[in-house]
């Protein structure tokens, strides 16, 4: 489980605990029944933040998907900060049954990191990617640039990213999550041949979502 999980499952926790205390003193339904509905988010969040082990693909040609949940959009791109020229944008929603830790698509350098205050449209939106509150991160390498951004959604009110400007990640690495909800978008320039679907189930640091032409 991510640390940033202890802040919610530990107060859930405890309300349990405390009525079900409550509940052995004074055989209440109603305390048994709130201590049981707080047991059971309590198992949610525990869930929801937890943070498995990733076996990461070989070859550093490769780009991965930072994030886990389903493809919703892939489209072109005009020229945009870091990426240069046109490419393709890969979009990932992550529902709240996805595992939400972040990872790097690529091993490389940050080379750009900005965070864009925003507003709070539903993640699978178009709009999102453009007015939403979100970090961008630029990746560089031997092979080129690859551009993510973590965007909040209409839960999602947290986004948590541990690496800044200078820092060099492996591909795979964790460098965040964002909690309860969101989307990731993977900015991919025109030397990255896109190797996923629309549609398409993709786990973090694991799945191949593009390749660099030689």
């Amino acid at each position: 489980m991510t640390r940033e999980g202890f802040t919610f499952v530990l107060p859930a926790l405890g309300i349990s605990l405390v009525l079900f205390a409550i509940w052995a003193l004074s055989s209440l339904a109603i305390v048994l029944a709130l201590g049981g509905i707080f047991f059971f988010l309590t198992l949610f969040l525990i869930f929801f933040f937890r943070d498995p082990e990733r076996k990461t693909p070989g070859g550093e040609n490769l780009v991965l998907s930072s994030a886990d949940g389903k493809i919703i959009s892939i489209k072109p791109f005009p020229s945009v900060d870091f990426v240069e020229g046109k490419g393709t944008l890969v979009s990932v929603f992550m529902s709240v049954f996805d595992v939400h830790v972040n990872r790097a698509p690529i091993s490389g350098k940050v080379e750009h990191f900005k965070y864009n205050p925003g507003r709070f449209f539903p993640a699978f939106q178009d709009k999102a990617s453009l007015e939403n509150e979100q970090t961008e991160l630029g990746f560089q390498n031997a092979h080129g640039r690859v551009m993510i951004k973590q965007i909040a959604g209409i839960i999602a009110r947290r986004i948590v990213c541990r690496v800044r400007r200078g820092d060099k990640l492996r591909a795979g690495q964790r460098f965040g999550l964002i909690k309860f909800g969101s989307r990731v978008d993977h900015l991919l320039p025109e030397n990255v041949e896109v190797r996923a679907g629309l549609d398409q189930k993709v786990r973090a640091g694991e799945t191949i979502i593009g390749v660099f032409k030689e």
